[in-house]
C-alpha cells in the first residue's frame, strides 16, 4: 500500500468516527424543530477536515487519535456553526451543493439550530478535557472570540473603499486561519506534546488556514459550481473584500479602478457582471498572484513540520495540506 492510499485508508476511518459521535451528538434530542435543522447541516457532508487536524495533531504529539475524537467533533459543530450564520449574512443560497438553512427553513430557526451546534460543542469539549480543561477551553474559546471578530471585521471591510493586503490578512488570519490554528493547537495539547511540538502545529493550522481562504478567495471565481457547491462569483455580488479584489484595487488604473471602485461603492455587482470582473482579474494578473500567495503560505506551513520526530506524521501533513488547498467544501 503507497502512503497516499494508507494515508487516505486513516482519513476515512477517522471521518467514520467522528461523523459517528456527530450524529449521536445530534440524534434523537428535542424538540425536533431545533435538532432537526441542525442535523441537516451536519448530515450535509463536508471533509471534516478541521477534526483531522485535531486527531493529526494529536497523534504527530504523542498521543492517539481516540484521544481527541470529541474534541474532533466539537470543532466541527463550531465550523457548522459559523457557516450557517455566515451564510445568513451573505444571502447565500447554497452550500455543500444543498439548500442552505435559512433558505430551506427560515432565518430565525436558522440562527437558533446554529446556536444550538456551538452548545453541543462544548458538551463534546468536556467529554476529552483529561486535567487540562482550563488549556483546552481557553483554546477553543478564543478561536471562536477569533472567528467572530474576523467575521465581524469581513462585513465592515465590504463597505470600506480603501483597504490594504495587510488589513485583508489580519481579517482572514482571525476569520479563517485562528480556528485551523485552534485544532492544530488542541490536538497538541490532547497529545501531551511539548511547547515546541505546539507552537510547531500551531504555526501549520495558522499557515494552512491563510493559504487556506486565499484558495477559497479564488475558487469563488474560477471553481466549476457544481464542484464547488456555491455559486460562483457569490464574493462579488455581494461586494466582499477577498484577496483578489485588495490586489486588483492596488494595481489597476483608469477605467479599471474606476470599475472595481463603482463594486465597492454599490456594495457589490449584479449576477451578469461576474464575468467582467473576472475578466479583469485575469488582465491585472491577479489569479497567478493568489495563487503564488497560497503557494507562500502552503510552504510555510509545512516546513513548520521538521521539529515532529515521526516522518509518518510530517508526510500525512503534507498529503493534508494538499487536500485544504485542492479542494474546500
Amino acid at each position: 500500500m503507497t502512503d497516499i492510499r494508507k494515508f487516505k485508508s486513516i482519513y476515512e476511518n477517522e471521518q467514520k468516527q467522528i461523523d459517528r459521535i456527530l450524529r449521536k451528538s445530534l440524534s434523537k434530542r428535542k424538540p425536533e424543530n431545533l435538532y432537526s435543522p441542525a442535523y441537516y447541516i451536519i448530515e450535509s457532508g463536508g471533509k471534516r477536515l478541521r477534526p483531522m487536524l485535531v486527531l493529526l495533531s494529536a497523534k504527530a504529539a504523542g498521543g492517539k487519535y481516540s484521544d481527541a475524537y470529541h474534541t474532533g467533533a466539537a470543532v466541527e459543530l463550531l465550523h457548522n456553526f459559523t457557516l450557517v450564520h455566515d451564510d445568513i449574512m451573505d444571502n447565500a443560497d447554497k452550500r455543500r451543493g444543498r439548500m442552505t438553512l435559512h433558505v430551506k427553513y427560515d432565518s430565525h430557526t436558522a440562527i437558533l439550530a446554529g446556536d444550538s451546534l456551538l452548545a453541543v460543542a462544548y458538551e463534546n469539549l468536556l467529554k476529552d478535557c483529561n486535567g487540562n480543561s482550563e488549556i483546552i477551553f481557553a483554546a477553543f474559546t478564543k478561536g471562536l472570540v477569533e472567528v467572530c471578530e474576523g467575521q465581524s471585521l469581513d462585513k465592515e471591510y465590504e463597505t470600506r473603499e480603501v483597504l490594504t493586503l495587510n488589513d485583508y490578512l489580519g481579517m482572514i488570519k482571525k476569520k479563517t486561519a485562528a480556528m485551523l490554528e485552534m485544532c492544530c493547537s488542541l490536538g497538541a495539547v490532547l497529545g501531551n506534546g511539548s511547547p515546541e511540538e505546539v507552537k510547531a502545529l500551531s504555526s501549520f493550522g495558522k499557515n494552512i488556514g491563510i493559504a487556506f481562504q486565499v484558495q477559497d478567495d479564488l475558487l469563488d471565481i474560477i471553481a466549476d459550481e457544481t464542484e464547488f457547491g456555491k455559486t460562483i462569483g457569490g464574493d462579488l455580488v455581494e461586494g466582499k473584500k477577498t484577496f483578489l479584489l485588495v490586489k486588483a484595487l492596488e494595481k489597476a488604473k483608469g477605467q479599471d479602478k474606476a470599475d472595481l471602485k463603482a463594486l465597492v461603492r454599490t456594495k457589490g455587482v449584479k449576477p451578469n457582471q461576474v464575468q467582467k470582473y473576472k475578466k479583469l482579474y485575469e488582465k491585472l494578473g491577479i489569479i497567478k498572484e493568489a495563487q503564488q500567495e497560497i503557494k507562500k503560505y502552503t510552504s510555510r506551513a509545512l516546513r513548520s513540520l521538521k521539529v515532529l520526530k515521526n516522518s509518518e506524521d510530517r508526510e500525512i501533513f503534507k498529503w493534508l495540506a494538499e487536500i485544504l488547498i485542492k479542494r474546500m467544501k
